[in-house]
C-alpha cells in the first residue's frame, strides 16, 4: 500500500487556543459538554482522522490553565469521556493520557483493556511522565519527582501493563453453553513482576480485544524521553518549529528503535501543527489575528509560566521587552527548551511570545490557505520529518471544520491521505502491526522446536 499520512485530532473540548473560549463560534461550556464532543468526534471520523487524541493532567494547574487558558482548568477524563463516545462512531480511534508517575499499571491496564473492548479495538494510551507540584501534592507527594526518576518508573509502568494485557490468550474464551466451558485455565497467565518500582501477581481481569491491546503513545523529546519512546511507543507526538529539528527527532527515533530490534515503521512520528485555514491567505490572517485580539494579558502570562515550569514570575516585567531567565525545574524540560528557543530565535517580546504560543504551546503553528497548509505537510511528510501530524484546531468547531472541509480534500487529490478507512480498528488504520500475545508466542517456539 502506498504510504499515506496518518493524522490525529487534539480535540479539547475547550479549545486549543488560549483565548478559543472567548470566539463567538466556541461553546463557552464545551470542555464538559458531552454533546459538543459527540459532534467533534463525528467530524473527525467524517475527516477520516485515525484518531481522536487528548492530553490530560490531574490538577487544576495543568498546562498553567490555572493561570492562564482558563477553558481548560476543568473537564473530563479522558478514558470515561472516549468510553461514551465511542459508541457514537464506527472507525476512530480514542487516544487518551494516563500518568505512570500517579497511576498503578493495574489500573491502568484495566481501564484501556475495558476501552478497547468497548470501542471495538480503537483504544489507544498516550503515556505521559506527569510533572508539576501541584500535581504531587494531589498524590500524596510534596514535590514532583526527579525527572531521570519518572522515566525509569515510566519504562517499568509500560512493561508491567503490557504484561498485563496478555493476561488471556486470544483464543482463551470457548464459551461453550452445551459442555460448560466458559474459558481455557491454561491460557490464563499470572505476570509475577517484581521490580524496582512494582510487584504486581495479576492475571488482568480484562480480556484482550479485536487488536490485540491498545496502541501505545508517547510523547516526550528529551533523551530519556527519546529512549522511552523508542523501545514502547508505537505512535509519537512531538513538537517542531522546523523542519531540521523534525528530521533530526524523526531519524533519531527511527535509529534508536532499529537499534532495539525494533521495525522503525511501526514507530509512526507525529508532530503537532495547529493550522489557521482560510481561501485566501488574507482570510488566514485575519482569523488569527481576531483569536489573537481576544488574549488577556494575564493568560497570556499566566500560559508562558505554565510551559516555563511554573516558576517564572513576570510580573513588573514589560510585556514589550525580552523574556527572562526562567529558573530550572525537573518538569517538561523539552518543552522549557522549546519555549525558549522560539522567544530567542524570533527574538519575541513577552507579548509577541504568549501571542504565538497561544494556539499550540509549542507546536507548529500555519497560517494560510488550504494548499499552502498542504505543501507544508507534503513537505514534511515525504523529506523523513514526520509519518502524519497530530492536528490542534486553534478554536472548535470551526478549526476543525476549516481543516475537515478545506485541507483534506487537497491531501486526498494530491493522493496523500486516504478516501476511505482500511480497517476497524486503531492498528489496522494506522497500518500497525497485531500484537502476538508473549504466551502464545513463548508456546509457538517450543512446539516449533519439538
Amino acid at each position: 500500500m502506498t504510504r499515506k499520512i496518518r493524522l490525529g485530532a487534539f480535540l479539547p473540548g475547550g479549545g486549543q487556543h488560549v483565548a478559543s473560549w472567548r470566539h463567538p463560534d466556541q461553546p463557552v461550556d464545551g470542555a464538559v459538554s458531552l454533546e459538543f464532543h459527540k459532534q467533534l468526534a463525528q467530524t473527525a471520523e467524517r475527516g477520516l482522522f485515525d484518531a481522536y487524541f487528548l492530553a490530560d493532567g490531574l490538577a487544576v494547574g495543568f498546562g498553567g490553565a490555572r493561570e492562564g487558558g482558563k477553558a481548560r482548568v476543568a473537564g473530563f477524563e479522558p478514558v470515561t469521556l472516549f468510553s461514551a463516545l465511542a459508541p457514537f462512531t464506527t472507525h476512530l480511534g480514542f487516544i487518551a493520557t494516563a500518568s505512570t508517575t500517579y497511576e498503578e499499571p493495574y489500573n491502568t491496564a484495566r481501564k484501556f483493556a475495558s476501552l478497547d473492548l468497548i470501542s471495538n479495538g480503537r483504544a489507544g494510551w498516550n503515556v505521559v511522565t506527569t510533572t508539576g507540584d501541584p500535581t504531587a501534592q494531589n498524590f500524596n507527594r510534596e514535590a514532583q519527582p526527579p525527572h531521570a526518576e519518572r522515566y525509569r518508573r515510566a519504562a517499568e509502568h509500560v512493561d508491567v501493563v503490557k504484561k498485563l494485557w496478555d493476561s488471556f490468550e486470544d483464543d482463551a474464551f470457548i464459551r461453550d453453553k452445551e459442555t460448560g466451558v466458559f474459558f481455557d485455565p491454561a491460557k490464563l497467565h499470572d505476570t509475577n513482576h517484581k521490580g524496582e518500582h512494582f510487584q504486581v501477581k495479576g492475571p488482568l481481569n480484562v480480556s484482550r480485544s479485536r487488536q490485540g491491546h491498545p496502541v501505545i503513545v508517547q510523547a516526550g523529546q528529551s533523551d530519556d524521553g527519546r529512549g522511552l519512546a523508542a523501545a514502547t511507543a508505537e505512535v509519537i507526538f512531538t513538537a517542531h518549529q522546523h523542519i531540521e529539528t523534525a528530521q533530526e527527532f524523526y531519524r533519531d527515533i527511527k535509529n534508536r528503535a532499529r537499534g532495539l530490534g525494533r521495525n522503525p515503521d511501526h514507530v509512526l512520528i507525529m508532530p503537532g501543527v495547529s493550522p489557521f485555514v482560510g481561501r485566501t491567505e488574507a482570510e488566514a490572517r485575519e482569523k488569527y489575528d481576531r483569536l489573537t485580539s481576544l488574549i488577556l494579558e494575564e493568560d497570556g502570562v499566566g500560559l508562558l509560566n505554565g510551559l516555563t515550569g511554573g516558576t517564572l514570575d513576570l510580573r513588573g516585567y514589560d510585556l514589550d521587552g525580552p523574556l527572562p531567565p526562567a529558573p530550572p525545574t525537573e518538569g517538561m524540560k523539552s518543552r522549557q527548551a522549546l519555549i525558549r528557543q522560539i522567544a530567542d530565535e524570533n527574538n519575541f517580546s513577552i507579548r509577541q511570545l504568549y501571542q504565538w504560543v497561544a494556539s499550540a504551546r509549542g507546536h507548529f503553528t500555519i497560517v494560510g490557505t488550504a494548499e499552502r497548509i498542504a505543501d507544508t505537510l507534503q513537505e514534511w511528510f515525504e523529506n523523513e520529518a514526520a509519518d502524519g501530524f497530530n492536528i490542534l484546531p486553534p478554536w472548535l468547531p470551526t478549526g476543525l471544520d476549516d481543516f475537515v472541509d478545506l485541507v483534506i480534500p487537497e491531501l486526498q487529490r494530491r493522493g496523500l491521505f486516504r478516501t476511505a478507512y482500511e480497517g476497524q480498528t486503531l492498528r489496522e488504520n494506522l497500518g500497525l502491526p497485531f500484537p502476538i500475545n508473549r504466551w502464545a508466542a513463548e508456546q509457538s517456539i517450543i512446539q516449533a522446536a519439538e
